[in-house]
């Protein structure tokens, strides 16, 4: 009597226990999964340069062959390969920053995509105008990519006026972000960095493209994403930085 109800307690004592760790790999498994922002984080940077982000991308050799020969960046360092490169730093290509000046391509932006089915813009991105065939890219980087273009851009038409570039944000918030979060790496004046512009110049000449990297961070870079935080932190940071010297 005594040995059968220490084996059933036994048995209740393992079945409990099989159940809680159960429970807690599966816990386990389900925060080890990554995140949207992640994805958009790291498919912003894809979208910059994805052959510098992709560790299993090549730097293509060729020039793109869908993008026009007229283009001021054909052929030049890989340029025209980079997404942003026909379709712009605020996404808009044509109709937005890149309508006029050396990056005119006249294609169309991505905004339509906005809010997309990934696996439409997947589908896009495989197709014989894009040529990406043979990059090298894995399903996880169209994956990333995809997610960024249908969740992660920004529109900046209500705080980024398109003719003077000035940017309507909180200077007195965006100047505690930049200096307890971007000035170990770019300095109070933010020009530490001597392998780049002053921040100061590139806020004020390309602030989609200083927004853009705000939000994502650099390709292949420690530069932290900030785009899991209220898009208003990373619009009064650039209008803290458009204060900095230029020069």
């Amino acid at each position: 009597m005594l040995l059968s109800s220490f084996n059933n307690n036994l048995f209740k004592t393992t079945l409990v226990g099989f159940f809680c760790v159960t429970i807690v790999l599966g816990l386990t498994s389900v925060m080890a999964a990554e995140s949207d922002a992640y994805a958009i984080a790291r498919g912003g940077k894809l979208y910059d340069k994805w052959f510098k982000q992709s560790k299993s991308a090549a730097t293509p050799e060729t020039a793109h062959p869908s993008y026009p020969e007229t283009g001021a960046y054909k052929g030049k360092k890989a340029a025209d390969w980079r997404c942003k490169e026909c379709h712009g730093w605020d996404y808009r290509g044509e109709q937005g920053a890149y309508a006029k000046g050396k990056h005119f391509t006249g294609i169309k932006g991505i905004e339509g995509m906005a809010g997309a089915d990934p696996s439409k813009i997947i589908s896009v991105l495989k197709d014989e105008t894009h040529g990406l065939g043979q990059s090298g890219l894995t399903e996880k980087d169209y994956q990333d990519l995809a997610i960024f273009v249908s969740k992660g851009q920004i529109n900046s038409s209500s705080f980024i006026d398109s003719a003077s570039k000035a940017v309507k944000g909180d200077i007195v918030v965006g100047q505690s972000y930049f200096e307890t979060v971007c000035s170990n790496c770019h300095g109070l004046d933010g020009k530490w960095d001597d392998q780049m512009p002053p921040m100061g110049k590139l806020a004020n000449d390309n602030p989609w493209e200083v927004l853009h990297k705000i939000s994502y961070g650099q390709p292949n870079e420690e530069m932290p994403a900030l785009n899991a935080f209220d898009t208003q932190v990373a619009i009064d940071l650039l209008a803290y930085l458009q204060t900095l010297p230029k020069e």
